[in-house]
């Protein structure tokens, strides 16, 4: 995969190309294989042939000038590196096609940015991914590429984010993998999102056979947010630039926390996804989502899609995560992530220790607890106290079946939708073609 990625970026012969030195857009010389292109300030670009609309020309002034000592966005993260970062300008366009508008979101392995898609004149959402992990990208086209080639009318397709267009470019530190996945959002209505993606999830287990195993906020999307409102951010982008912080190989561009209005949630993201028709035991999921299972580093299924799913609906309707797992010097622990569920779920039953040698390290031969670090004085209902709704104690019986303690208990996920918390106020719900 690796080398596919590599010979992608270098299909075409390279060439050196000098970009304008127009305030932000800092002169540089890259070497690239016709994928990427900056409009420069104040600069007339003959168009291409393919293209239905005029790419934007941004200010070169009235953008508020960051302090380049202060971190931003993904400089803030642990594992930075700016050289596995490809520049993004805003402007640039990018494998003849993108016009990059705004900013909207980062993470460890990619920028996220609202685009222009000139060929259609509409807008899309690219991911630029760091370098180095190919591998990784490549293993999330694949599974799109499954996806793709089941044939069925299962509805839970129709709530899977659809991949519109990926391409590799050459950066000054190696090639990047874009995908062109869809429009990043959070949820605003709780049972709604969570209903639909359940129908998803089906869909992904009965007919794709496949396992998310990193279901969070940020991996969900919406299908298509209303062109006006699109169309407005671009135009106040262009009159009242975003913040930015210009260093001496890259400017680096606040986010913009882009949440466009309407519509429900996609389930997107797949880079992490397995195969269900197998034994799995690999380190998964983020820290605060693990299922037990995935803590004591045991074998695991579609069930663990089902834990995160509760971990999800929970963040919507509560301000704090339902685990901290962090020990007494801020460093995130498993054996206190064990005793806080210990003491939101109550000891694990018998069948579940005794199948897990890992268990070991927590409770005697007798299922009582070791007290490597004491369990607190937490319960669910305790943790609740700011969630708001007419019927609390269903949804904490709704995520209780959810985050059951051995996999094989836990609900699938057509039998989470059909919960009658869930199904409460919503009206009927079918899946047919399932």
């Amino acid at each position: 995969m690796q080398r596919a990625a590599q010979n992608a970026c270098g299909a075409h012969r390279g060439f050196t190309t000098s970009l304008s030195p127009a305030s932000y857009y800092r002169r540089i010389s890259i070497q690239f294989s016709r994928r990427t292109t900056v409009l420069p300030h104040r600069t007339v670009m003959s168009s291409s042939s393919q293209w239905k609309c005029t790419p934007r020309v941004f200010p070169t002034s009235g953008f508020e000038l960051l302090d380049q000592s202060i971190k931003l966005d993904e400089e803030t993260l642990p594992t930075y590196q700016s050289e596995k970062y490809y520049p993004v300008n805003q402007g640039e366009i990018l494998n003849d096609r993108y016009q990059t508008l705004a900013k909207i979101g980062y993470g460890v392995t990619s920028t996220v940015w609202l685009a222009k898609d000139l060929t259609t004149s509409t807008y899309v959402v690219l991911k630029v991914y760091v370098t180095g992990q190919n591998r990784d990208h490549e293993r999330e086209l694949d599974i799109y590429k499954h996806m793709n080639r089941v044939e069925t009318k299962h509805p839970g397709r129709n709530f899977i984010r659809r991949l519109l267009d990926s391409f590799y470019i050459q950066g000054p530190h190696g090639c990047h993998i874009c995908l062109s996945p869809g429009h990043v959002i959070t949820l605003d209505d709780m049972k709604s999102g969570i209903r639909q993606l359940l129908i998803a999830l089906d869909f992904l287990h009965s007919e794709c056979h496949v396992i998310h195993t990193d279901l969070q906020l940020k991996n969900l999307l919406l299908p298509k947010p209303e062109t006006s409102y699109l169309s407005r951010f671009e135009e106040a982008e262009a009159t009242d630039p975003s913040p930015r912080k210009i260093l001496s190989d890259r400017t680096i561009y606040k986010s913009l926390g882009f949440i466009p209005k309407g519509g429900l949630p996609l389930l997107a993201d797949f880079g992490e996804a397995r195969i269900g028709d197998q034994e799995h035991s690999e380190d998964i999921m983020p820290n605060v989502y693990r299922a037990p299972e995935v803590i004591l580093k045991s074998t695991w299924n579609y069930k663990v899609d089902i834990w995160n799913i509760a971990m999800v609906a929970w963040d919507l309707v509560s301000p704090r995560t339902l685990i901290n797992g962090k020990n007494p010097n801020g460093i995130f622990d498993d054996r206190v992530h064990m005793a806080e569920l210990v003491a939101l779920l109550g000891p694990p039953p018998p069948e579940f220790r005794d199948q897990r040698h890992l268990s070991s390290a927590f409770w005697d031969e007798l299922g009582n607890w070791k007290e490597v670090v004491p369990v607190p004085e937490i319960t669910l209902e305790s943790r609740a106290e700011k969630v708001e709704g007419d019927d609390k104690e269903g949804f904490l019986r709704w995520l209780r079946m959810a985050l059951r303690w051995n996999p094989q208990d836990r609900p699938t996920a057509l039998e989470l939708l059909y919960d009658e918390w869930m199904m409460k106020g919503l009206g009927e719900v079918r899946a047919e073609g399932s």
